[in-house]
């Protein structure tokens, strides 16, 4: 009897720690990383949700970049943190979907980490330099097809959502290219304005500005439908390229152990942050389509992530694609 009573008293003094934790929860500031260099699409979303989250939780929310291994050295740091939700990570289809199938990890992305929510999502395009002969998606494929020299193809790391549509593209046309991988979004768009290189697959909702300028060409959407940003331009099916469509989303994610109520309040202020009309508005003026609300919770984003790898790894893993 003494064992039980001495067994449930401590069962309470846990519980009631972990309540008064998530009582006074925030009571200091709260570290956002992004596992991705400044100027690209997860650093400006992951800026955009600090902000208004800050607003409602009351404490600062402090964006650190940790960029490298395609997202996987933030990842790991949100892991290994200390379970109380001070330290959370925005991650995409690349950091949480892609790397983990190609890098040899010390963690397990679906059960070392607490999903907190979905956040929005964008396609990614074909986009090739200002100076590139073609200027449409048939085009571009006829003179990749006859073209003697190799093309290169600017990609956002090993194992990343723009690899593996490049990847899919060439097979699909049936060409090869000459792939040349980055750490971050932004310095492959500094590298296609620039002419380094020829191609790229980017996130629409950071390159649309230089498309619009005339700075970048846009051959080809990799969705299954049009973006309605840029209607003009085809979808890589329409274009002859079949079954070539990767959606880009980003999710929200915490220490697995984090207390629930804690992880309640990251949600609800992300739901609050996703519904305020102003961040709407600039995440729509970046072309980002924020996901529902009944998808802005921790089930969601779990049953989400899992499906993407049930998805993916299987094609990662057959493509032969290796972490370097």
């Amino acid at each position: 009897m003494r064992k039980l009573m001495v067994a449930l008293a401590l069962i309470a003094s846990i519980c009631g720690g972990a309540m008064a934790q998530a009582q006074t929860y925030p009571s200091r500031p709260i570290t956002l990383l992004v596992g991705f260099p400044p100027g690209g699409p997860t650093d400006a979303l992951a800026r955009l949700l600090a902000d208004a989250m800050g607003r409602t939780l009351g404490q600062t929310v402090v964006v650190e970049t940790v960029s490298g291994a395609s997202g996987t050295i933030a990842t790991g740091r949100v892991v290994h943190a200390a379970a109380d939700g001070y330290t959370i990570g925005i991650g995409n289809w690349t950091s949480h979907i892609g790397s983990p199938a190609i890098y040899a990890l010390d963690y397990d992305v679906q059960k070392d980490l607490q999903p907190i929510s979905l956040l929005a999502y964008s396609p990614l395009w074909i986009l090739g330099k200002e100076t590139l002969p073609p200027n449409n998606a048939a085009e571009l494929i006829s003179w990749l097809k006859a073209r003697k020299t190799t093309t290169t193809f600017g990609t956002v790391g090993t194992g990343s959502a723009a690899q593996l549509a490049a990847v899919s593209f060439a097979n699909a046309i049936g060409v090869k290219f000459q792939y040349v991988p980055y750490r971050g979004a932004g310095p492959a768009v500094q590298d296609l304005l620039g002419g380094q290189i020829d191609l790229s697959c980017l996130e629409t909702s950071s390159t649309l500005p230089y498309v619009q300028a005339g700075k970048m060409k846009a051959y080809a959407v990799v969705a299954e439908k049009r973006w309605p940003k840029s209607p003009a331009t085809p979808t890589a099916i329409e274009a002859g390229a079949p079954g070539v469509s990767l959606p880009f989303w980003h999710g929200l994610w915490t220490t697995a152990g984090t207390p629930k109520a804690v992880v309640d309040k990251l949600d609800g202020a992300v739901k609050f942050a996703l519904a305020d009309p102003g961040v709407r508005a600039r995440l729509d003026a970046l072309g980002q389509v924020i996901f529902p609300p009944d998808q802005q919770n921790p089930a969601a984003l779990a049953a989400y992530t899992k499906a993407e790898i049930d998805k993916w790894w299987p094609i990662i893993k057959a493509a032969g694609i290796k972490g370097q």
